[in-house]
Order: structure tokens, then C-alpha cells, then sequence
């Protein structure tokens, strides 16, 4: 039987999120504000939707020193980056991951998620360069796409992609006081 092959007639079980966590790493899950020696971070997460709920505690883990609106907002902003990858790369795909990378600056914190690449790269250009780009009018309520990449450009402090359509790692800077943000024009 091929390594790849799928385990067909295997029971669904329910299983705690915290027990896929090694021990090491469970720190990164806590919530705890007592972070003072992490510079940074790193998590790989599997393809399923339904580790989105581990994805929000490492976030908010990793903004657990800061106030209310920016855990939230960073939070926020780093589930659309998980989300996008399970949504538009390989990383969706049964055997897929994606990693998030968690960097704490001085001035705030810089979260990279990459990825196994788009689902449509073409074989015999597998690392094009090609960035991604976003429109503010993408985020009207009838827009069907397009709204994440529009609201981390709005939300984030700063933004990009590294361009390379097989690998990609799309990331965000969220300054502590939220300067580049429209965050507080929403208040």
C-alpha cells in the first residue's frame, strides 16, 4: 500500500485539540501573559477547518500582553490568513499543513503564514512570481471574494507576500498602538 493512501473504514473520533499539541509547545496555546522571553514563535497546523479554534489560541497567545481591541484584531487578521491558505492553496488538501510564524518586534508583532502553494500552479513554472493584491471595494457585503486579503489591507498596520505562487508566505505587521490601521476609525 502507497504511503499516501487513504485510511479508509477508520472510525471519526472526537478528540481534544490540546492532545495534538506536544507537550513542548503547549505554552503557545494557553493564553497566558507571561511571555516575556518570546521573541519568536512558530506552529505547523493541519489541513482541516476544524483546527481553527487551536489557530485562535496561538494568536491569541501570542498577543496575550497587549489590550482587548488589539488581541482581537490580531486574532482576526490571523484567522484570515488560515483560513486563505486552507481556502486558495494546497494547503487545503488532504495531507496539506501551513505554518504560522510569529515574530514580536519592538513596535509590534509580525505574523507570516506559509503555505504549499497555489492549487493551480502550473507544473512546469511551479515557483512563478506573481503578488497578490487586494481592492478596498472588495469589502461590500455582496462582494463574493477577495474581502480577507481587503480587510488585512484595511486592518493591518502593514502587509505583502513574498510572490512566489509555490510556496507562498503572505504575512502582516500590526503596530502595537495600531498606527496604519483603520481599526480606530471604526470605533
Amino acid at each position: 500500500m502507497p504511503v499516501n493512501a487513504p485510511l479508509v473504514g477508520l472510525p471519526d473520533v472526537t478528540l481534544p485539540l490540546g492532545e495534538l499539541v506536544p507537550r513542548f509547545q503547549r505554552h503557545y496555546f494557553t493564553g497566558s501573559a507571561d511571555i516575556r522571553f518570546f521573541k519568536s514563535r512558530c506552529y505547523t497546523f493541519g489541513r482541516s477547518v476544524q483546527y481553527m479554534p487551536l489557530v485562535r489560541a496561538f494568536l491569541d497567545t501570542c498577543a496575550a500582553e497587549r489590550g482587548t481591541d488589539y488581541r482581537y484584531l490580531f486574532t482576526l487578521l490571523g484567522s484570515e490568513l488560515a483560513n486563505n491558505a486552507l481556502t486558495h492553496t494546497r494547503s487545503g488538501q488532504p495531507y496539506g499543513h501551513y505554518t504560522l510564524k510569529c515574530e514580536r518586534r519592538d513596535n509590534g508583532l509580525r505574523l507570516t503564514c506559509r503555505d504549499q502553494g497555489s492549487k493551480h500552479t502550473n507544473q512546469d513554472q511551479p515557483n512563478r512570481f506573481e503578488h497578490l493584491t487586494t481592492h478596498a471595494s472588495r469589502l461590500t457585503g455582496d462582494a463574493e471574494s477577495g474581502r480577507g486579503l481587503a480587510m488585512i489591507d484595511s486592518l493591518a498596520t502593514t502587509w505583502g507576500d513574498n510572490g512566489f505562487t509555490g510556496t507562498r508566505q503572505v504575512w502582516f505587521f500590526l503596530a502595537y498602538d495600531l498606527s496604519g490601521s483603520s481599526w480606530n476609525s471604526l470605533l
